[in-house]
Order: structure tokens, then sequence, then C-alpha cells
């Protein structure tokens, strides 16, 4: 196993530290309070770290996963179901038939 294997870019955790391998992003996710620690988003990127440090997965992988359940509850600015008001145009100029 190499747990020791590094990101592409680093992790940036919510506790302002960086994760640049697979072993900083695991350890933080160990001292994660329980009720935390047992959610699917944080289940889910321990289990791509351990695929990751066993090669049995990318570590592009993990590093999504880590991304996914840290910034996943936050909510889209846009998106399919996001309407985005367009600000008028005051400026258009009416064609030579309209006048």
């Amino acid at each position: 196993m190499s747990w020791d294997a590094t990101f592409d870019e680093p992790v940036k955790l919510p506790n302002g530290r960086m994760a640049s391998t697979l072993r900083e992003a695991g350890q933080y996710i160990t001292r994660l309070p329980k009720a935390e620690h047992e959610q699917k988003a944080w289940q889910t990127a321990m289990h791509c770290l351990i695929e990751a440090a066993e090669k049995r997965g990318p570590i592009s992988f993990a590093r999504m996963g880590m991304l996914q359940a840290i910034h996943g509850e936050e909510e889209d600015h846009f998106g399919p179901g996001k309407r985005v008001a367009k600000e008028p145009h005051w400026g258009r100029r009416k064609l030579a038939r309209d006048r």
C-alpha cells in the first residue's frame, strides 16, 4: 500500500490545512467527529482513498471524493434548475423599418 502517494494538486481542508498525500487526507477523515465521519460523502471519500492507496483506483478519484465531501453541501449557483435573470439592454437601437 502506498499512502504516501501525492495528489496532483493539494486539497484545501476545512480546517485551513492542505492535504497533499493520501495519508494526510485519511488522517483528516479519521479525526472527524463520529456523526460527520459516518456521513455518506465522507465514507465514499475514504473508500476512494483506500482504493487509490491499494493501487486499485486512480488518485484523481480520491481527490474528487475529498472535494465532493468538503464542498458537497454548498448550494449550486448555476445549473439546470437555476434561473439567472438577464439584465435588459437599454441602449438597443431600433431598426430603420421600426421607426
